[in-house]
């Protein structure tokens, strides 16, 4: 896997070999960054369920000042810290522990974007969103990639864009005015 865009376009990604993880596919990452803008200058980010990496870093390639990437997995998040330090990407903090549990502890509004893609098979969608929708800072977005459609969305959000690849389903998300 290869990163899409910015400082570091084309630097590849290890993608360890563990169960449920299903990094972000190329098609979808390109389409959000689209929709996003490609110059992220300054933006506080969050990849709550990191996984490989794809999200949180392309967003850091992109000039995010800040990027926290969540994973629960200690070989993954060893191979993020990796990827992080061969990048030399300092505006990155990886943190192995469990997501919801650190994002109910995170401060309100830390974020600019939170990016959402839990395993689709673990019943965490609905949890994550529940503690990730406070996270986003008032003029900031979320976005959910999932194995379906959302069946509702979190108080006080409305849908930007959406977009269905194979079966990914990707939603971008912003507070309602």
């Amino acid at each position: 896997m290869r990163l899409i865009g910015g400082l570091w376009k084309r630097s590849k990604l290890p993608v360890p070999d563990r169960p449920g993880l299903r990094p972000t596919p190329d098609r979808v990452r390109e389409t959000l960054f689209n929709w996003l803008g490609q110059d992220l200058t300054g933006w506080r980010v969050l990849d709550a369920f990191a996984g490989s990496g794809a999200l949180g870093l392309e967003a850091a390639s992109r000039g995010a000042a800040e990027v926290q990437m969540i994973e629960r997995d200690a070989a993954i998040a060893r191979s993020l810290i990796a990827s992080r330090e061969r990048l030399g990407a300092a505006a990155v903090q990886v943190r192995c522990t469990d997501a919801l549990a650190w994002m109910s502890r995170a401060a309100p509004g830390a974020f600019d974007l939170v990016l959402l893609d839990p395993p689709f098979d673990a019943g965490l969608l609905e949890p994550a969103l529940v503690h990730a929708a406070p996270l986003v800072a008032a003029d900031g977005l979320l976005y959910v990639e999932a194995g379906e459609p959302l069946a509702a969305l979190p108080a006080g959000f409305e849908l930007c864009k959406q977009l269905r690849a194979g079966a990914v389903f990707a939603h971008l998300l912003r507070r309602a005015d």
